[in-house]
């Protein structure tokens, strides 16, 4: 084979190992331990990854490279295109993105150069992922800090802005943006946008989209491991903090509640904290700084069906009424803490009242939409057992036939699963499992439902036009994306 086109080859072999790792990397927020150690999918790594390493160590030592090379472009490089079109969450070229494979590029245009110069310079690819990882991983290290520092100048400058840090195990996203709904009738109000909930991701919005004209800056923190809560209050120095519903959310990376309660609590790490509240069954620390209480609030009569939540809130002494189109009983509590701040703010209850009355739902998380004569309940973002338990219930108000669409609970147990799966058979009469992962518990524990396993999620759309019909009600409750 021409030695120049062997050189081409051994680029794009090496491009696909490094688009492979890149497109993991991105789902697991550039972790290589997650990749390594959390992946759902590892029979992926041994195929895509490893597999193709060891024959390409083979076929250089045993001089064996046409081979090798004919196998990788009639076999291997198809199955791998057709994997990447498969993906519903595809590699997304940022510039973070851009800079490793610019790096890499680098490498790989020097290790060719060298062997020019040398002759074959076998197992050479090892230190080109090597280095570009390394020198990749300290550009965006250095980045990072220099970015951190224009937003903490940004943020310095900002003399009237107010932080706000919101964190929680459930419903973190919705307390954000009711509250935000809430205050901006009365303030110039900024929120991150989506789920944007780590140190990078708000480092960026600050630099990118924070207007230097607003009161408040509502921000939401996520972690994985203890100490990123911490990170991004010590960052931010909020003077408010909404500590909501703390449960076992993520438990494959906590390992137990007290970490997870220890991490949520990070969130008052701030010098200028004036007021935190905390939602009111959260088990709390032996000492809470000063500012930070515990929910007064007693909520009363709570209603919650298809139509909308009613509930009413005795708050020092006096009895409030609250009417939304907003659903799920949980919400109700997401609210009451949003309508305490709010009040702690300077928001009077008559507008908070107009305001709560006025929501709009998030996005993907239990809305209510009719399309084609069926009802459509859009909870494909709420991950947790107890918001799914909800959401189940709110469908079982539907006189119609019901169908619900679901991978189950992620990064959860088998009980939380079975749990899950006796509640759905009690309500639905088709069950829709999407991927693997916990399929085998769900098929198991559902006897009365009839069940369709769809382990490609490509197949969705035809199976729910050949299943549906009008009048039924359909129930998207979690979402997994196929690496899962």
């Amino acid at each position: 084979m021409n030695n120049i086109w062997m050189q081409i080859l051994d680029f794009v072999f090496l491009f696909v190992l490094a688009y492979y790792l890149m497109n993991n990397l991105q789902w697991y927020h550039y972790s290589l331990k997650r990749v390594l150690f959390k992946h759902h999918k590892v029979h992926w790594h041994f195929f895509y990854f490893v597999f193709p390493i060891v024959a390409y160590a083979l076929s250089q030592y045993f001089d064996q490279a046409q081979v090798f090379y004919l196998v990788f472009c009639l076999i291997y490089l198809p199955l791998f295109i057709y994997w990447i079109l498969k993906l519903d969450k595809p590699l997304k070229w940022t510039g973070r993105v851009w800079r490793f494979f610019g790096i890499f590029a680098l490498f790989a245009c020097v290790d060719c150069v060298l062997k020019i110069v040398y002759g074959d310079l076998k197992f050479s690819f090892v230190l080109i992922f090597v280095f570009a990882i390394l020198f990749s991983n300290l550009f965006e290290f250095f980045l990072l800090k220099c970015y951190k520092k224009m937003a903490q100048e940004k943020l310095a400058s900002m003399t009237q802005l107010k932080i706000i840090l919101i964190t929680a195990s459930y419903g973190k996203t919705s307390i954000k943006n009711y509250l935000f709904q809430i205050l901006k009738a009365r303030f110039s109000v900024y929120a991150t946008p989506r789920s944007v909930n780590t140190l990078k991701g708000i480092i960026a919005d600050i630099n990118t989209n924070l207007n230097p004209q607003s009161d408040f800056y509502i921000v939401e923190a996520g972690a994985r491991q203890r100490g990123d809560i911490a990170e991004i209050a010590e960052f931010l120095n909020p003077q408010y903090v909404v500590i909501g519903k703390i449960g076992p959310q993520h438990l494959e990376y906590f390992k137990t509640l007290d970490n997870i309660v220890q991490t949520k609590f990070e969130a008052l790490r701030s010098n200028r904290l004036r007021y935190a509240i905390i939602e009111s069954s959260n088990p709390l620390p032996q000492e809470l700084p000063k500012g930070a209480f515990q929910a007064e609030a007693k909520l009363l009569n709570i209603q919650a069906t298809l139509g909308g939540t009613t509930f009413e809130m005795l708050l020092k002494g006096e009895r409030h009424y609250f009417e939304t189109q907003v659903l799920g009983s949980f919400n109700a509590y997401n609210i009451a803490l949003c309508v305490e701040m709010a009040s702690q703010i300077g928001m009077n209850f008559l507008e908070i009242t107009n305001r709560v009355k006025r929501l709009q739902g998030v996005e993907h998380r239990l809305n209510k939409s009719e399309v084609g004569g069926k009802i459509i309940l859009d909870d494909s973002f709420n991950g947790n057992l107890e918001g799914m338990k909800e959401a189940i219930r709110i469908a079982s108000g539907h006189q119609g036939r019901k169908v619900i669409v679901t991978p189950g609970v992620i990064e959860s147990t088998d009980e939380a699963n079975c749990e899950l799966a006796r509640e759905i058979d009690q309500v639905f009469d088709l069950v829709i499992i999407t991927g693997e992962l916990n399929a085998k518990t769900l098929s198991q524990e559902i006897q009365r439902a009839k069940k369709i396993l769809l382990k490609d999620k490509s197949a969705m759309e035809n199976t729910l036009k050949a299943s549906l019909k009008e009048g039924d009600l359909v129930l998207f409750a979690n979402d997994a994306p196929s690496y899962i």
